[in-house]
């Protein structure tokens, strides 16, 4: 894959127009993997600048009570890494919105590390953020190499200690992925503080994007997000839409309905 890829070209095209990214993080096959078709189709049709895909896993341990069971219902219905890369192939027959994975290493040390990635760029991903595999980590294993098929997001955190994030930061591709908060995903009724300086000073050690995720639940937490990064992320707010209206065959419309104003409050500064 080109260095050149879908979030590149997404992050220069808002860049240039002086806008914050909008991230729609959804788990792929919540409540099937139709509906989740219909879903990313509703994302962007609301305006989702990239779309994270989570891969179901049934120890999901970053995530809070709403992803976890996300991914539950996900893999009661039959969902699967091969199912999810098979989707992505069905997004993309129309769509060049761009995708990252959301992953934890076990489905794709499973399927295969240096195959996954292979296969998930030829099906049509265009990044990866691997929750629990640091690059540091993953640098003493020749079994996880990684390779140029996809780009390799990073996770910086406010407990990230000061010395790791240059390697973070300096490793990451597409975007830095910086976590606004302790614990696991959830929407929350008020953001952390601090984020435009965190924001700053993970940008002094790299020239990719930097967007802010972790409890964005409302168009005015997103448009003050927006202010002080490249990017803002909402995930759990969306998939409580999926996880009320799943059985609903509206479900897809109700998400749309739901996102656009978030879309909005993050393009309103």
């Amino acid at each position: 894959m080109s260095q050149d890829n879908r979030i590149d070209r997404r992050f220069a095209e808002l860049q240039s127009e002086g806008k914050a990214a909008f991230v729609a993080y959804i788990c792929a096959g919540d409540p099937n993997m139709d509906r989740s078709l219909d879903i990313m189709f509703a994302l962007e049709r609301a305006g989702a600048d990239i779309i994270e895909l989570g891969i179901p896993f049934s120890d999901p341990m970053a995530d809070g009570i709403v992803n976890q069971m996300a991914a539950h219902r996900a893999l009661e219905a039959g969902g699967s890494t091969p199912g999810v890369l098979e989707l992505i192939r069905k997004f993309r027959e129309t769509s060049e919105t761009p995708i990252v994975l959301f992953t934890y290493l076990n489905p794709v040390y499973t399927y295969g590390f240096a195959r996954f990635h292979t296969d998930a760029a030829e099906a049509g991903a265009d990044g990866i953020l691997l929750l629990d595999l640091p690059p540091d980590e993953a640098s003493h294993s020749e079994e996880f190499t990684e390779t140029g098929e996809l780009k390799h997001i990073r996770l910086i955190a406010p407990t990230t200690p000061a010395e790791r994030i240059p390697t973070l930061a300096g490793s990451s591709e597409g975007f830095i992925y910086y976590v606004s908060r302790e614990g696991v995903t959830g929407a929350q009724q008020s953001l952390a503080e601090g984020i435009g300086d965190n924001v700053k000073a993970i940008k002094t050690h790299s020239s990719v994007p930097v967007v802010v995720g972790f409890g964005i639940s409302s168009p005015e937490q997103a448009a003050e997000v927006a202010m002080s990064s490249d990017g803002v992320v909402v995930g759990s707010a969306i998939v409580r839409q999926i996880e009320e209206f799943g059985a609903s065959e509206d479900v897809a419309e109700r998400v749309e309905a739901f996102v656009k104003p978030l879309v909005d409050g993050t393009k309103s500064v």
